[in-house]
């Protein structure tokens, strides 16, 4: 007696949930996690019944739904809740990740029709940005994978204090007047992906209007290669950020210029079936930039000057200078300090 009586007491539990027989999952595909929802109580199976790829009992109850979440792409010797990875090469390689969400019940009978939502994220082997629109320093990417889901990331260019890069500078990034030739130091960074994926610089240049098509432009980087020596590249295709650091400078014959604007081509790589590295720049002959193959970052840059009370001109136009491109000589430099006395 007391048996049954106990047992009267866990059926309430077993049937907490309103059953649902929609059957359908739905899929967002991130650079390092994919997220899986499917409608709450699968022909009555609770959340605690289900796991992902068999192994993984981490659904979490959203509203109207329950959610798995694979947060690892990156598996080594090992996949993630039993998620595995399929390549598909050609002209343009792909790599497939798909799993499972399936029902487990442990009793000894089945009271509920056995689930198995499959799933699947298609990325590209190496993708491009080129279809993001981009704001400023700031972009958010949504590129369509062909999956039911949508992949996205984020990516930022940053000035920093010094080569450490670990302090960023408020934008827009202000330098006086008297710091021209001063160093830059600029990071681009990928949040959000796993560590197979490679941030890749492959042009900079500064332009004096927010175009970066403007004909007035001086280059910064070009094929992932330093214009000249006042450009140093400290990393490039090899982690999430790349940095990067020149001497300020301003254009020529453009003093009612305030702002200049810094624009930087970049595209993610996936390391792991692509060989990122861009080529030694010492073993090949720079070519001029082609065509853009990925998406254009841009930042904006303030020339500030100081007043001075012995010149009106430089006191009416200490703002009208602008900054942010190379130093080519010692001379510039002098001819520059020259021009804001």
């Amino acid at each position: 007696m007391a048996s049954v009586h106990a047992l009267l007491m866990l059926l309430p539990v077993a049937w907490t949930c309103t059953p649902q027989k929609a059957d359908y999952v739905m899929v967002s595909c991130f650079p390092n996690t994919i997220i899986a929802n499917v409608p709450e109580c699968p022909y009555g199976w609770e959340i605690e019944q289900l796991s992902l790829g068999g192994v993984c009992y981490n659904g979490i109850h959203s509203t109207g739904y329950y959610r798995f979440v694979i947060s690892d792409l990156t598996p080594k010797n090992h996949s993630y809740c039993g998620t595995q990875s399929e390549y598909m090469p050609g002209k343009d390689p792909r790599y497939i990740f798909y799993n499972s969400i399936v029902s487990n019940d442990t009793l000894l009978t089945v009271r509920n029709q056995p689930v198995n939502y499959t799933f699947s994220c298609t990325y590209r082997a190496a993708y491009l940005v080129n279809n993001a629109v981009f704001s400023q320093r700031v972009a958010t990417v949504f590129v369509n994978n062909g999956s039911l889901g949508t992949f996205v990331s984020q990516l930022s260019m940053n000035a920093f204090t010094n080569s450490k890069f670990l302090q960023a500078k408020d934008a827009p990034y202000v330098i006086d007047t008297f710091d021209i030739g001063a160093e830059v130091f600029i990071g681009i960074e990928a949040k959000g992906l796993s560590s197979r994926f490679k941030v890749v610089i492959n042009n900079c240049w500064a332009t004096p209007t927010p175009y970066a098509t403007d004909k007035k432009r001086w280059s910064l980087i070009v094929n992932s290669c330093s214009s000249d020596n006042t450009v140093v590249i400290f990393e490039n295709a090899k982690d999430g950020r790349s940095m990067f650091k020149f001497n300020s400078f301003r254009f020529q014959w453009l003093e009612k210029v305030s702002t200049v604007w810094l624009h930087c081509e970049v595209h993610v790589c996936d390391a792991e079936k692509i060989n990122c590295q861009p080529p030694p720049c010492s073993r090949r002959v720079m070519a001029p930039e082609a065509g853009p193959s990925g998406g254009i970052l841009t930042a904006q840059f303030l020339l500030k000057g100081n007043e001075s009370p012995n010149n009106g001109h430089a006191e009416g136009t200490s703002l009208l200078i602008v900054l942010v491109v190379i130093i080519n000589t010692c001379w510039d430099l002098a001819n520059a300090l020259a021009h804001f006395r």
